[in-house]
């Protein structure tokens, strides 16, 4: 059977984007590059909604209690990567990895440090077959979660879903899971805390009716209940007692089921890449569909698409200056808004450290840089998910004003595609490269900003449009220190001095970067608009074309052609079966509880 699969999956593969690159050269690229990826090791990405026990199970799967936080507020854009090796964590920060103590990580993960990426490295056993990223919450208030871990999924080898046993799904729950399914094939579901609710059986059912409803492609799929805190207290008991509380955990069942997905990687990674084509395969059948319509040259067709064309070039004339009106009034008022709440928190920070050296005594005064380095570090880390938000703003109040909902649904993959293209093609700007550090001269500010800062660009969703958007980095550079030594020491007026020149820097550089993120948005949205209208205006070209095409052919003629586009939009269908066919058949590759009643 595996075996089996496993031709089968690689001939689909191959077959599949060998068509989508036929049909579609910029599509079939972008799965080929997909298809080549290195699988190092499997990756399973844990996912779930906040306080659902994910850090706990994750403490119970590695056997090493109190090692991922628990009941901390894990910051927005931080996530946990446990990898094997000795024991022993870094802090992914701006430009380079620091090495941080273990006991020390409920800091960096709520954010009282900053950081974007913490890996932890472990020589727990079921690391020996996988790594785990630990992510955010997924949904409730705070949606930002679900997209760092949309993020992080988009590189899963496979999913691990954490619910617990006191309530069903929630809708967002359920919204990501409907998200997250269209970008990896196999998830395992793990329902927490059944000690602590008796009734977790009723609410795995009421689970499992819910994805039966709104996302069927999970509505069979196994739950494995565990119990995180059952697994723990067997870690302390003793040794004749751990035996009843290991089995009671049901951990050993996860753990088993996980190193199972883990030697099935290679499988599931070809799995994944067709669950990926899977969207493409979709878009290419109902283009096929319009062909074969077109080819039937009906009177009232040609005239809809022809009034349809009419009304997208007027809205071009008389509308383009005004799309770029409000483009350019958008960015601008959004980027003096941010420059306004920049300055007054350099002035805050003015402020708080300029009363810390009028008050503090020798020590207060030795501690001043480290001090002065963390708020710009957290000045910067807040500045950056700040923009990412206000970019969404001003991205979803253009596109509303110049496409309906249904024309951005039609558009998007290829608005995504230009955005991408745009961004990544602009012209470097000093400083803005790949981990670009910048000691600026007078204060020591080290300065990063680009395509490489904080761990690389993120990504967010402005109405299903995305955005790449690359992290700001700032902190006090080895030149603040070493001035910070030469004019200071005791002296309480250079030490004012100081202050005012590293935070007036600070406050430059980051003004400037704001200015350039704001033009290189304003750029890429009215590439990306004016390309999605262009192209639109193409497609309803070619189908005219189509059409009048079919209607100056004799019956016979428009016969061919439609037994042509017939011909086609089979094609598509078949690949969209053999497709689902082998995506059905690799349900397989999710294991299974042991006892049936968990299945």
């Amino acid at each position: 059977m595996s075996a089996d699969l496993a031709r089968a999956l690689d001939t689909t593969v191959r077959d599949t984007l060998a068509y989508v690159r036929k049909a579609d050269p910029d599509a079939g690229a972008e799965l080929a590059d997909l298809r080549r990826r290195q699988l190092v090791r499997p990756s399973v990405v844990i996912v779930g909604e906040t306080k659902r026990g994910k850090s706990s199970l994750v403490n119970a799967l590695l056997g090493v209690p109190g090692l991922s936080p628990v009941d901390a507020a894990v910051a927005t854009a931080t996530y946990l990567q446990f990898v094997p090796g000795e024991p022993a964590a870094r802090a992914w920060l701006p430009g380079a990895a620091e090495p941080i103590e273990v006991d020390g990580l409920r800091r960096w993960a709520t954010g009282e440090q900053k950081a974007r990426r913490i890996e932890v490295s472990h020589p727990a056993p079921l690391l020996q077959y996988l790594s785990l990223l630990d992510t955010p919450g997924v949904g409730g208030l705070d949606p930002a979660h679900a997209t760092v871990a949309l993020a992080a999924v988009e590189k899963a080898t496979a999913l691990l879903f954490v619910a617990d046993a006191s309530a069903p799904l929630s809708r967002p729950e359920l919204d990501f899971l409907v998200a997250a399914g269209e970008r990896v094939d196999a998830v395992v579901f793990a329902l927490t805390k059944i000690d602590a609710y008796p009734g977790w059986r009723r609410i795995a059912d009421d689970n499992r009716n819910l994805l039966q409803a709104h996302a069927p492609r999970f509505g069979q799929a196994p739950w494995f209940p565990v119990s995180a805190t059952l697994a723990e207290l067997a870690l302390a008991a003793p040794a004749g007692e751990q035996a009843a509380l290991v089995d009671a955990s049901k951990i050993a069942d996860l753990q088993h089921a996980l190193v199972d997905l883990a030697g099935r990687g290679h499988q599931l990674q070809l799995a994944n890449v067709l669950r990926a084509a899977r969207a493409d395969l979709d878009r290419l059948a109902e283009a096929a569909t319009a062909r074969v319509r077109a080819a039937e040259a009906d009177p009232a067709r040609s005239a809809q698409v022809r009034a349809d064309r009419a009304a997208v070039a007027a809205r071009k004339r008389t509308e383009a200056r005004q799309w770029t009106l409000l483009l350019s009034t958008e960015t601008q008022r959004a980027r003096v808004e941010t420059t306004g709440h920049l300055r007054t928190r350099i002035a805050m920070l003015q402020q708080e450290f300029s009363e810390r050296i009028d008050t503090g005594r020798g020590e207060a005064l030795t501690g001043l840089p480290e001090a002065v380095d963390t708020a710009l570090q957290a000045l910067a880390a807040t500045l950056s998910g700040e923009l990412e938000a206000t970019f969404q703003q001003v991205a979803e109040k253009v596109l509303a004003e110049v496409f309906d909902e249904q024309e951005r649904a039609g558009m998007l993959g290829r608005l995504n595609a230009t955005l991408r293209h745009a961004l990544s093609a602009a012209a470097p700007r000093d400083g803005s490269g790949e981990n670009a550090l910048i000691a600026l001269s007078a204060g020591g500010i080290a300065f990063m900003a680009g395509r490489g800062a904080i761990l690389g660009a993120s990504v967010f969703a402005a109405g299903g449009l995305l955005i790449p958007v690359a992290g700001i980095g700032l902190g006090l550079a080895a030149g603040g220190y070493v001035l910070w030594r030469r004019r200071v020491q005791t002296d309480r007026q250079q030490a004012r001095i100081w202050l005012r020149d590293v935070l007036g820097e600070a406050r430059a550089a980051l003004a400037d970067e704001i200015v350039n993120r704001f033009t290189d948005l304003q750029y890429a949205l009215s590439v990306a608009v004016d390309d999605a209208v262009e192209r639109r205006l193409r497609d309803l070209d070619a189908h005219i074309a189509e059409i009048d095409a079919a209607a100056a052919e004799d019956a016979a003629g428009r016969a061919r052609l439609r037994a042509h586009a017939q011909g086609e939009l089979e094609l598509a269908r078949q690949r969209l079966k053999q497709v689902d066919d082998v995506l059905i058949r690799a349900r397989a590759l999710t294991p299974v509880p042991h006892d049936e009643e968990y299945r």
